[in-house]
């Protein structure tokens, strides 16, 4: 049988799941952050602010932002005084970050597109990698997992910010409905693309639980592995270090 991936509720072929996720991102690349306020009600700004002070970005250290698209976590990042390179599969979403750089004032960073599942980076390069509401769209997550290992150096940190389950009581149901039933109107009434973030949603809900996470980091090398739940789990940050 021919391998398959989710594509949120679909199974699909890798090479169509590539195809659609970029689509997605292409269409949404423009709204992508208004479309972030609206449907967090801005959280997403304190989440991303507390998944770098996790990271602890330092002076001159070389820093990769995979799926880094808009530039948000980057901008935190070099603000710190870290290099940070920016990349991400899509053009249009970085493209998106480069002109939002420019409109701020912000140089320095680089900006590479890249699949994470190979990265043309040489290998012990970099101090820390991050990413952002990003692996759930990757094709293959143990293949990105295995790069980020590789071209982390000894003693480099990995770092990811997810969705996840949240285990509060009631409060899963809650959101489940708000996510399904509003989230992709949001999406038509602001950005004029409910079916895109229809997947985004459903994507979250395929993604595997925070220990399932834990065990795929730990597989491609990672130690010292650890998961902070935000708000019950409806986000989750991820870390191990490569020793």
């Amino acid at each position: 049988m021919s391998e398959t991936v989710s594509f949120g509720y679909e199974e699909v072929s890798p090479e169509e799941k590539e195809g659609r996720v970029g689509a997605v991102f292409s269409s949404v690349a423009r709204k992508y952050d208004v479309m972030n306020d609206a449907m967090s009600v801005g959280m997403h700004r304190l989440w991303k602010d507390k998944f770098v002070r996790r990271v602890k970005p330092h002076r001159d250290e070389q820093i990769l932002d995979m799926a880094g698209g808009t530039g948000d976590i980057a901008f935190r990042m070099a603000a710190q005084g870290a290099s940070v390179t920016v990349s991400d599969i899509n053009q249009d979403m970085l493209d998106v970050g480069v002109e939002r750089a420019m409109e701020r004032g912000i140089d320095g960073l680089v900006w590479s597109r890249q699949n994470a599942e190979e990265l043309s980076f040489p290998a012990r390069h970099f101090d820390a990698y991050t990413i952002a509401f990003g692996i759930r769209n990757v094709t293959h997550i143990d293949k990105a997992l295995a790069e980020a290992h590789r071209v982390l150096k000894y003693g480099g940190r990995f770092f990811c910010l997810e969705f996840s389950t949240t285990e509060w009581p009631g409060f899963k149901e809650v959101y489940d409905a708000y996510s399904h039933r509003l989230v992709p109107k949001i999406g038509q009434a602001i950005a004029g693309d409910a079916e895109s973030y229809r997947y985004l949603i459903e994507s979250i809900r395929r993604f595997p639980t925070m220990p399932e996470f834990e065990k795929m980091i730990r597989a491609a090398g990672f130690k010292h592995t650890k998961v902070e739940p935000i708000m019950g789990g409806l986000v989750a940050i991820h870390s191990g270090w490569k020793v």
